[in-house]
Formats: C-alpha cells, sequence, structure tokens
C-alpha cells in the first residue's frame, strides 16, 4: 500500500468553509435540504470536485456523483460518501466531514501525481437528515430502489412544500436515472455521534453493524374542553395521554437495556389554546436497538401501552409505523479494508454499532460497504456544539484514503 498522507489542515479548513454557508450564532450550520443553504454548499462540491477533474452528474432525487476516471475503464469505482444537510441547529461535522474527506483522498491522490486503477466516487447524498422531508436517508434509499422517483418528489414539508418543486427551484432535479452509477464498494467516514470512542480514548471506530430503526406516526384524541369549567375527573385530556406514553416508553427502552432506545421527538397539540384542554395531539416515535427480535417486542409493548394509557385518560391512542429500516451488518472484506487501514497508521481502534442511520446502511444492500468512525466531543450530535478535533478527523480520512486504496490495488 502506498504511503500517502492526507492533509489534516486542509481538510479542516475546508469544512470550517462550507460551514459558513448557513451559519448559525453558536456555531453551527443550519442547511436544510434543498434550501438555498443547500443549493450554495451543491455548488461548492461541484467547483471543488470539477477542479480536481471530476465528471459531476446528477440524479433524478439530487443526489450528486463526482466521478475521477482511473487507469482501468472497465472496473467499477470506489466510492466514498456522505451528506452535506443538516439539522436545523446542526454542526459542522455532521455528514459533512464524510463529503469533505472524500474531496480530500481525490487531492491527496493528485498531489502526489497518482491515478488509481479503478476510478473513484464522491457522493453527496440528498436529505440524509430528513429533517424537512421526512423519511431520512432519502436520496440513497430511492437510488437502492427502497423508494420510487414518485414517491421521493411527492412528498412534502411541514408548509406543504413538495420536494420535487423544491429539488427545482435549486436547479439540482438531475437526468441521470437512479441507480445508474454503478459501483465496486462503498465506504462512508462520518462522527461517531456517541460517547463510547471519547470514553474509551480510540482513534477510529470499525462500524460492524448499523442498528435497527422504526419510526411511527401517532394520534391521540380525547375531547376539547374549557380548562376552567371542566373538573379533573370528566376530562379526556390528550396531551395528558401523550404524556403518559412517553414515560412509558422510557420505561419499555431501559427494560430492554443495553442497547435499547426510544423517543418521542414530535408532539403537535392541534388547536393548542391556553385554557382548552387539548382535544387532539399529534406525536412522533423512534425506537431502535441492534436486533430485530428486541424492536419486535418494544413495538408489542407500545401496542399494550396505548390500549392501557387510552382506558385510564379516556382518551384513543393510535400508532402507524412508516419506516423500518432492519438491522444491517456491513460487508466483512470492506469491514476489514477500514481496520488494516487504521492499522497501518498506528491508529487505536474499536468495533462500533451505529445508532444512527446513514446511508451506507442502504448502500450495503446493493454494493459491499462499511463505515469508519472518529469521536464526538461528549458524543453530542445533531447540535450546534457539535466537534470533532482536527487530529481526529485527519485520522479518519487517513483511514478513508488508505482503505480505498487497499481495495484498488486488491482488484475490489
Amino acid at each position: 500500500m502506498r504511503n500517502l498522507k492526507i492533509d489534516p489542515r486542509r481538510l479542516w479548513d475546508e469544512i470550517h468553509e462550507t460551514g459558513k454557508i448557513g451559519a448559525t450564532a453558536k456555531g453551527g450550520v443550519k442547511r436544510l435540504t434543498l434550501s438555498d443553504e443547500d443549493r450554495r454548499v451543491r455548488d461548492w462540491f461541484r467547483m471543488r470536485a470539477e477542479k480536481l477533474g471530476c465528471t459531476v452528474t446528477v440524479d433524478g432525487v439530487g443526489n450528486m456523483f463526482a466521478l475521477k476516471a482511473g487507469k482501468n475503464p472497465n472496473r467499477l469505482p470506489i466510492a466514498m460518501g456522505s451528506h452535506l444537510d443538516t439539522q436545523p441547529t446542526g454542526g459542522k461535522f455532521d455528514g459533512i466531514l464524510g463529503v469533505h474527506a472524500g474531496i480530500e483522498v481525490l487531492q491527496t491522490l493528485a498531489d502526489n501525481d497518482i491515478q488509481t486503477d479503478a476510478p473513484l466516487l464522491v457522493i453527496n447524498w440528498t436529505n440524509e437528515e430528513g429533517s424537512r422531508f421526512s423519511p431520512a436517508v432519502m436520496g440513497s434509499g430511492a437510488f437502492v430502489g427502497a423508494f420510487s422517483q414518485a414517491e421521493v418528489l411527492a412528498k412534502t414539508d411541514r408548509d406543504g412544500v413538495s420536494f420535487g418543486s423544491a429539488l427545482d427551484s435549486i436547479g439540482y432535479r438531475g437526468a441521470q436515472p437512479l441507480g445508474a452509477m454503478k459501483m465496486a464498494a462503498y465506504f462512508e467516514l462520518h462522527i461517531e455521534q456517541g460517547p463510547y470512542l471519547e470514553a474509551e480514548n480510540k482513534d477510529v471506530g470499525v462500524v460492524t453493524l448499523v442498528q435497527g430503526i422504526r419510526w411511527f406516526n401517532g394520534q391521540c384524541v380525547g375531547m376539547d374542553a374549557h380548562a376552567g369549567a371542566t373538573p379533573m375527573h370528566r376530562r379526556a385530556d390528550a396531551l395528558l395521554g401523550v404524556a403518559r406514553l412517553a414515560d412509558r416508553l422510557e420505561a419499555i427502552a431501559l427494560a430492554h437495556a443495553p442497547h435499547a432506545v426510544a423517543t418521542m421527538g414530535v408532539i403537535d397539540v392541534k388547536e393548542a389554546s391556553i385554557n382548552v384542554v387539548p382535544g387532539l395531539v399529534h406525536f412522533t416515535i423512534d425506537l431502535r436497538d441492534p436486533s430485530d427480535h428486541v424492536l419486535d417486542a418494544m413495538e408489542a409493548e407500545i401496542q399494550k401501552a396505548l390500549a392501557e394509557i387510552g382506558a385510564r385518560s379516556g382518551v384513543t391512542l393510535t400508532i402507524n409505523r412508516f419506516w423500518n429500516a432492519a438491522p444491517l451488518p456491513f460487508d466483512p472484506v470492506c469491514v476489514d479494508a477500514v481496520r488494516q487501514a487504521a492499522a497501518k497508521s498506528g491508529f487505536t481502534t474499536r468495533d462500533c454499532t451505529s445508532g444512527a442511520s446513514h446511508d451506507a446502511a442502504y448502500m450495503q444492500n446493493i454494493v459491499p460497504s462499511a463505515m469508519i468512525f472518529v469521536p464526538s466531543k461528549d458524543g453530542l450530535s445533531h447540535n450546534e456544539l457539535e466537534y470533532s478535533s482536527l487530529e481526529d478527523c485527519g485520522a479518519g480520512a487517513q483511514v478513508l484514503l488508505d482503505a480505498v486504496l487497499l481495495m484498488d490495488e486488491a482488484g475490489h
């Protein structure tokens, strides 16, 4: 394997350069998918990739592909990628690191006048976060066939704006058919978004599995009533029913320790008023665990809780599961390439299960894939204070470069 070194400072400076696009007062980034800020960072990605001699194409849901030719045109490209969209109060590193690191890999090869045998590909996936258009990882999901193009384009945000019209408004609806870009392997560098690497003082996470995720929409139907004139024992308080369910969710997750988590991330009181007992509340539930059996058990316990709380509170609670991502192990050959690449530079490692979903999870369904984690300070992500150090970002990019070179030299 070639003894090439990426430039951590250049990587760091470019992360902070794009961090100005959608910068927030607390040092984070608000760059919602298909917003004007998303357009501006996409323009940056296109410009940067074309400067490196890449051909940039865009598919029908806005996924961007920067292809750098290899010596052997008959080989499929080895891909690197992640996303440039953020949460409303996001940081500079979640997803962004993976795209920038792919660019840094290409720049390092160019600096050393090296052309790989296989073509190389850097991808910016659309709508990984799912914060404006739900569900998350929609661009990569459409790429692998989990969603149809029509289904994605018809999605709407909370203001009723469709995905398709937003895509057109920023000029990034491409002509390339979904799934047309074939690949030999896919690697994704990402911040851990959890506490384990930092707590154990490890340099790099070797991700072996993405845990399962189930998302639900729910509603609680009670009865609107006057807050002053309705006695407590005669109320059908929809918000109280949801509050009791939220408390029960915590107990269900704790009963399936150590990995299970349950979150009620959205609670929306309809026609809310200070002096009205809430009669209708919409809510969401997010369940995660590395085991489908555990997720099945949690879902069954939640259904039981809906009936019990409904009877106690005089309300009707229902949920509808609208997204199910099964637990997914990554490709052993790609995982081993990450492990060897980390060992080459003397980095300490820890095998990791990803608590979050990523584009790599969808990609593993159609192409051998793996992920690389680097530490997140205090395990914090989806927050403006999210931080991974220059040294940690550089270590991840170095492992990405060496893993790609290993796959190239092995003929994968």
